[in-house]
């Protein structure tokens, strides 16, 4: 299938990932005036280094960081008003093996009810290692999980299956999607996008598959601390709260309290002896402050580690 795809690509302080990023795109086939580059008023002159490198992509350049969601739509929008019919989102840190764009399109090709596919994903530095083949929505800890997070790559995560949502690192959607369902909620501003994306196209019957036999690298969370941070933990506490107010039910919201809130507790004993009590404390506050209805927001990315 031969389809019109836009890349686009959100940048906040990224350094010289953006550079690896960008090329592997280029070398997978998207021309670069078909590349929407969005930077969220980086200072770190990441920026500046891409625009002299690629100086033929297109540019987005905010006067304030708009976060992830608002970000990718500032892209997708301009994309879609130019006719692309597919829109590949793609996380700065992260980095297309070869072929991997030829095994997406061809899923969409091969089975008209996919809208939204993605690649396993693999840590950057341990490419061995497996970051996330798809991801299920449990209603538990962070209300979902990461297929074969921090597994070894095999054959068991290198095929095609159905998913409840596809990792945001790398995320091909037809233009379909877009037009029925709208875009990403910019509201998040960091994490459950790509979850809330994802299940707000599943309503609608939209197909959604890891296409394991693609892959890509990530260097993950690294705009915003990654791992177990303080302030990635926060962003999730709070969200998830929104998550739950717009897709949960008594028996969700009884399974988040039990697996998730209530754990806390002993997550933070266990946390002592690992160093991650503050990181603990940080969800939990997170947690508080989205039931007070606070949202994440600019000042949310400041390290509260």
């Amino acid at each position: 299938m031969s389809l019109r795809i836009a890349a686009v690509v959100v940048n906040w302080n990224g350094g010289p990932e953006n550079l690896e990023c960008l090329r592997s795109l280029v070398r997978e086939g998207i021309a670069p005036e078909w590349i929407y580059f969005v930077d969220n008023a980086s200072v770190d002159g990441s920026r500046e280094a891409v625009q002299a490198e690629f100086g033929s992509i297109q540019y987005v350049l905010n006067n304030e960081n708009l976060g992830y969601g608002d970000g990718n739509n500032q892209g997708i929008d301009l994309a879609l008003e130019r006719g692309a019919e597919a829109c590949l989102l793609v996380n700065n840190d992260a980095e297309l093996v070869e072929g991997c764009l030829a095994l997406l399109t061809d899923a969409l090709a091969a089975d008209t009810n996919l809208a939204i596919v993605g690649p396993r994903v693999l840590y950057k530095e341990r490419p061995g290692m497996v970051w996330a083949a798809g991801g299920e929505l449990t209603f538990r800890q962070n209300l979902s999980t990461l297929i074969g997070h921090r597994q070894s790559d095999g054959p068991q995560y290198q095929k095609t299956v159905a998913v409840d949502y596809v990792i945001g690192a790398v995320m091909l959607v037809r233009r379909e999607v877009f037009e029925r369902i709208g875009l990403l909620d910019g509201t998040f501003f960091a994490y459950h996008e790509d979850l809330d994306f994802c299940v707000r196209a599943s309503y609608e019957g939209f197909g959604i598959a890891c296409i394991g036999e693609a892959s890509a690298l990530h260097k993950a969370g690294h705009s915003t601390g990654g791992g177990y941070g303080a302030r990635r933990k926060y962003m999730i506490g709070v969200n998830s709260i929104w998550f739950l107010r717009r897709h949960g039910t008594p028996t969700r919201w009884l399974r988040f309290l039990c697996f998730d809130v209530l754990t806390l507790p002993v997550v933070f004993f266990v946390g002592l002896f690992r160093g991650r009590s503050r990181a603990v404390l940080a969800k939990a506050a997170g947690i508080a402050d989205g039931l007070r209805g606070k949202r994440v927001t600019s000042d949310s990315v400041i390290d509260r580690s």
